[in-house]
């Protein structure tokens, strides 16, 4: 499944990178699962989106809860608690 990913505030400027496009495993379903196979990249994506880091996350542009499915086409996104204008 083709998924599109989005960081935003100090997410983005840890790990460098706004946006990207996926293919996620047959065992990603959530949004909780997506978090969870990035952290598996290692080095700083383990440490910005570990699961102990307080993190917000949107699905097709609404907040959601790690238990959120997810579908080809769709969008993921994480950012910190608080973000400013």
């Amino acid at each position: 499944m083709k998924i599109q990913l989005r960081f935003f505030a100090s997410v983005r400027e840890a790990l460098g990178v706004s946006e990207e496009t996926v293919i996620v495993p047959d065992t990603v379903g959530t949004v909780g699962d997506v978090r969870q196979w990035l952290v598996q990249r290692g080095d700083v994506w383990a440490e910005t989106l570990a699961s102990n880091t307080a993190l917000r996350m949107a699905y097709d542009h609404v907040m959601c809860e790690p238990e959120t499915a997810i579908a080809d086409g769709g969008e993921v996104a994480f950012f910190p608690p608080v973000t400013g204008g």
